[in-house]
Formats: C-alpha cells, sequence, structure tokens
C-alpha cells in the first residue's frame, strides 16, 4: 500500500469516526447528526428508490446541456481572447466581472426568460461553466509557442486550421482544468437552482428530506451526488494526464 493511499484511508476514517463520535456524543439536537447505521440505511434506500434515478436523470440531463453549451461556447473564446490582445483588452473586464458575479443571483432572470423546467437550470449551467473555461484557455493560450503560429500563418492555415492543429493540442492541459473547473459551478449552480424552485431532479430530492428533517436520507442524497460529481471530475483529470 502506497504512502498516499495510507493518507487518504486514515483522514477517511478519522472523518467517519469523528462524526460519528459527534452524533452519539448527546450535544446535538436529535437526528441532526444521524449515526452513520441510519445513514447507510438511508443510503441503500435512496439507491433502491426507481423515484431517485428519475430525479437524478432530470440533473444529469441539465448539467450535461449546460455544460456542454458552455464548453463549446468557451473554449473557442479564451482561445480568440488569449491569442487577440485587442479583444483581450476590449473583453477581458466583461469576462472578470461576470466570472465572479455569483450565478445564482440570474436564477430569476434564467425563470422569466425560460421558465422554471429544466432549460433554465440548462442556462444558469452554461453560464456558470463559460467563464471559468474562458479564463482557463485563455491563460494558456498566451503561453503557446508564437513560432508555432508564424508557422501556420506562413503556411496560411485557416482561423478554423489554427485552432485545430495549433492551439488545441498545446492547450489540452488548460482546457482540461477550465472544464474541470466549469463542470463543478455547473454542478453547483444546478443543484441550488433545483432546491430553490423545481418540483423534480436531484435538489428538488434533497430539499424535500430537509423540509421533512429526513436527515439521514439528505445526507445519503448528499453521499450519492458528492460521489458522481468527484467521479466525473477525476475522469476529466485522467484526460490531461494521459495527454
Amino acid at each position: 500500500m502506497s504512502a498516499v493511499l495510507r493518507i487518504r484511508l486514515v483522514t477517511a476514517a478519522a472523518v467517519l469516526t469523528a462524526y460519528e463520535a459527534a452524533a452519539r456524543s448527546g450535544l446535538f439536537y436529535q437526528g441532526v447528526f444521524p449515526p452513520l447505521g441510519a445513514v447507510g440505511r438511508a443510503l441503500a434506500a435512496t439507491l433502491a428508490a426507481p423515484q431517485f434515478y428519475a430525479n437524478l436523470e432530470v440533473t444529469a440531463t441539465e448539467i450535461a446541456a449546460g455544460f456542454a453549451i458552455g464548453a463549446v461556447l468557451g473554449v473557442p473564446a479564451g482561445v480568440a481572447l488569449g491569442a487577440g490582445p485587442r479583444l483581450r483588452a476590449a473583453f477581458a473586464p466583461y469576462v472578470d466581472a461576470f466570472a465572479t458575479a455569483p450565478k445564482v443571483i440570474w436564477l430569476p432572470i434564467a425563470m422569466l426568460a425560460l421558465g422554471a423546467g429544466p432549460a433554465s437550470k440548462a442556462a444558469l449551467a452554461a453560464a456558470a461553466a463559460f467563464f471559468p473555461i474562458v479564463i482557463a484557455v485563455a491563460a494558456g493560450t498566451r503561453h503557446v509557442p508564437a513560432v508555432y503560429v508564424r508557422v501556420a500563418r506562413v503556411a496560411h492555415a485557416s482561423a478554423w486550421q489554427r485552432l485545430r492543429w495549433v492551439y488545441l493540442p498545446a492547450l489540452r492541459v488548460p482546457i482540461v482544468t477550465g472544464l474541470r473547473l466549469g463542470f463543478g459551478l455547473a454542478v453547483t449552480i444546478v443543484l441550488l437552482a433545483e432546491i430553490k424552485i423545481s418540483d423534480r431532479g436531484a435538489g428538488f430530492l434533497v430539499i424535500d428530506a430537509y423540509n421533512h428533517f429526513r436527515i439521514a436520507e439528505m445526507d445519503a442524497l448528499l453521499i450519492v451526488l458528492f460521489a458522481l460529481a468527484v467521479a466525473a471530475n477525476g475522469a476529466m483529470g485522467r484526460l490531461a494526464e494521459e495527454t
């Protein structure tokens, strides 16, 4: 067993032990910290419930649609900002301003424009994913060796050909980094939007369990969502390592 794996296992065991001690200490209101056994039973019941997968599919669709839109628009926009000094000077302040604004404040606007259904959640996810992708790709583009770009121009490569054969191969790591950041924000904003106003989706299940004080069930749902998000993020991270 490697030292890194041992550290991870010890850390996980310490966290679980501390949680169980807090649950059984009597210092907290009963039910706020359900014991691990209760959370485990709720987790098993959650994974066995067909309605969980139906709601998870709704959330996954919203996240996937928004993330795909944000990525498709964000990567070329980041290359354009990174490669064009004038574009960068003109638009970088707007990108920075919108990137730092909490995307949840756009929820009322998205609802008015697209309704309270999946379309508004996907739009928010697209906005949340777009800006970190643009920023990461633009920063990486500025460090692409200038000689590559000059050779492409001498060869009369079109803008699309330069993007395809020069920038994208040199930007694998920045692109994956931006995608990972954008994916995390897309997941967060979709769940927040579903918690705020929705009658379906994983976020709705979480807030419904909270409202009815089914804390073990809520914890189980959060564990599943956390595990799925970590798995997806880790898969994207491995893409960067393999390339």
